[in-house]
């Protein structure tokens, strides 16, 4: 299968997707996102699950124990257990102690192993995994304690040992001698260490540590040497700030982030502290209040939630009023249409419509050049060498259409119910039915084939496109709609927050049936990335916008999607994008290109992003032949429809 890089480890890709989707079922969130990083943790401000390369190179059920126990703690332990204010207030404190490094390591083993526990109790399912993943960690501290140990590194060996006894199913294990000084030291250690049992939150695993720190400092001359465990630097202060009620109410934050000061309060102003006051015809005392709405635009105040305003004649008890920097006459809302709001925008047509691993990605769309003499000449070639397979196509076709036009529309087993009932009783096998409508001539279908422009077609363009050609001719010879778009990413021009996304249609829909069109099609050339899951959103946008009743998109890549920043989670963009376009009904299909033997691990990859609906041409100079029945099988579709 396809495998994703990241720091020279390989993680197959199928694996990847589904922790991915473990983390957002566990968490409950379709925000939460896995990264893979040196150690695992759980950043609460951009609900990334880290999780740890510490599992790579072992047996795959190891393997999968491991990085699966990673995703449970923090997906189940430090996204709901974790108090973070209690964090914070231990970073502060760690960061004045000589053992600094030490501290914050024991802190996060011990948090973890407390968060173990919620996550056993909570999901007794994950008991086999974590059993795996101590089990595991055993034998790596073990390994570490005797590595320490002979290279007199006592706080890395201290630190080894503490995690053995924590994790220790016999209370009569031995804890090493490591120095005369540590030795006394080691009962109020031991019972230290295994009070964290006791621990119901993250407070006492803090008083714990920084307990054992305080005498260990005296003990120790150097902190930590080695990395095991990683705390890592971030706001923490922030994550538990309780939210108020307004906060509450509010969903996203106002565009602008200006605030009007509010005018000294006129002595007739009636005021109320309770939240979105309302009135009706049975109260005594007519108010001045009116009922406020939530603000997607505009400037904040300190009314909203906290006071009112004077009303006017223009208000109305049930109005929605929607924030708009459009001015407007008086207070008539009615000339105006409710915007919609900024989520729903985003959703419809801006970036999350697009995936969120192409926030920073945008559309650049060329069009073809005239094509040359020399760009004609080979074209006709091109022609000659696929008329055998386009002539086959257009007579099958052509007959089909035929014989549905002329075939009885009366007699049938299915269909519209017969007013002549005779037959029930003087057939065996009666025909009851009808079909009303005359079918149509044509096929109603357009097709959309999107190829990949990346550098790494550069071996197989020159027969990608002729059987590009095989498509372009045979769907023009029986009037069937049809576009042709290049994709790749400008390698040079992007970075971290720009990335330009060429699209270069070479046959459009509206010109594709003319007679003159087709060597344009040679000036796709191999180019440099590729991001198939911005480039798949971006055609099933266009598909949409047809009015025909089926509707095809081929992907003509060699299955390895890679753009700035898209290394790891591209193969989930481009299966989540497969999804989203099959989910409007169109029918994705991706024609695998190889220029030899195509190894299991690559064609796991491209059925992790297409399914079943993928097409494998190990051999580039056999692809007119396996594009043939392809397409003959999808025109018989059509006509049947």
């Amino acid at each position: 299968m396809k495998y994703i890089k990241f720091n020279d480890k390989r993680v197959d890709s199928f694996l990847f997707m589904e922790l991915s989707d473990l983390a957002k079922t566990l968490t409950r969130s379709d925000e939460t996102e896995v990264e893979f990083a040196v150690q695992s943790y759980f950043d609460p401000f951009t609900k990334k699950v880290h999780i740890s390369h510490f599992w790579d190179n072992r047996p795959r059920k190891d393997m999968v124990n491991g990085l699966k126990s990673d995703v449970f703690l923090r997906s189940i332990g430090s996204s709901r257990h974790t108090d973070y204010q209690a964090v914070d207030t231990f970073v502060k404190a760690a960061q004045n102690l000589s053992l600094s490094s030490f501290a914050k390591q024991l802190f996060v083993m011990l948090e973890d192993l407390r968060l173990e526990e919620s996550c056993k109790k909570e999901r007794p399912g994950t008991v086999r995994v974590f059993a795996a993943r101590r089990e595991m960690y055993r034998r790596f501290f073990k390994s570490q304690l005797i590595i320490n140990q002979e290279r007199t590194i006592l706080t890395d060996a201290l630190y080894s040992a503490f995690y053995l006894k924590a994790t220790s199913d016999s209370p009569l294990e031995v804890f090493p001698s490591l120095s005369e000084s540590i030795d006394i030291a080691v009962p109020f250690l031991e019972r230290e260490i295994l009070s964290f049992y006791e621990a119901k939150e993250t407070a006492d695993i803090s008083k714990i540590v920084l307990s054992v720190t305080e005498v260990l400092e005296d003990l120790l001359e150097a902190d930590m040497l080695n990395m095991y465990f990683h705390l890592p630097v971030l706001d923490y202060a922030e994550a538990d700030a309780v939210l108020t009620f307004d906060e509450m109410k509010r969903k996203s934050k106002l565009k602008n982030d200006d605030i009007l000061k509010q005018e000294k309060e006129e002595d007739d102003e009636d005021v109320h502290e309770d939240k979105l006051p309302t009135w009706h015809r049975e109260t005594s005392e007519a108010t001045k209040s009116f009922l406020q709405f939530d603000l997607e635009q505009g400037t904040k105040t300190d009314l909203l939630g906290e006071g009112v305003r004077e009303g006017d004649d223009g208000d109305q008890a049930l109005g929605m009023v929607q924030g708009s920097s459009k001015k407007t006459s008086r207070n008539d809302y009615s000339k105006f249409e409710a915007l919609e709001n900024a989520e729903n925008r985003e959703e419809k047509g801006g970036i999350e419509a697009f995936g969120k691993e192409n926030k920073y990605a945008f559309p650049v769309f060329t069009v073809p050049d005239l094509p040359s003499a020399d760009e004609q000449v080979s074209y006709r070639e091109k022609k000659v060498i696929i008329a055998p397979y386009q002539k086959k196509l257009k007579q099958m076709i052509e007959k089909t259409l035929e014989h549905k036009k002329i075939s009885p529309r009366s007699d049938l087993h299915t269909g519209r119910l017969s007013k002549k009932l005779l037959k029930l009783l003087t057939d065996d096998n009666p025909r009851l039915f009808y079909k009303k409508n005359q079918p149509s001539a044509q096929i109603d279908a357009a097709f959309c084939l999107l190829v990949d422009c990346s550098a790494s077609m550069f071996d197989k363009m020159e027969q990608t496109k002729l059987g590009i050609t095989l498509f372009h001719e045979a769907l023009k010879s029986v009037s069937v709609v049809h576009q042709v778009t290049g994709f790749w990413e400008d390698t040079n021009e992007a970075t971290e927050t720009s990335q330009p996304n060429h699209f270069k249609t070479v046959i459009d829909f509206g010109s594709s049936l003319q007679k003159k069109r087709g060597p344009e099609i040679l000036q796709l050339q191999p180019e440099e990335d590729n991001r198939d899951g911005y480039a798949i959103r971006h055609m099933t946008k266009q598909l949409m916008q047809r009015s025909e009743s089926q509707k095809f998109m081929l992907v003509f890549s060699d299955g390895e999607p890679a753009a700035s920043g898209y290394e790891q989670n591209g193969i989930i963009d481009t299966h989540e994008a497969v999804l989203q376009a099959r989910k409007h009904g169109i029918e994705v299909i991706n024609i695998f290109l190889s220029n030899g033997e195509i190894d299991e691990g690559q064609q796991k990859t491209i059925q992790n992003i297409y399914g079943k609906f993928s097409i494998v041409v190990p051999d580039i100079d056999t692809l007119p032949e396996v594009l043939f029945p392809v397409l003959k099988k999808l025109l018989q579709k059509s006509i049947h429809a």
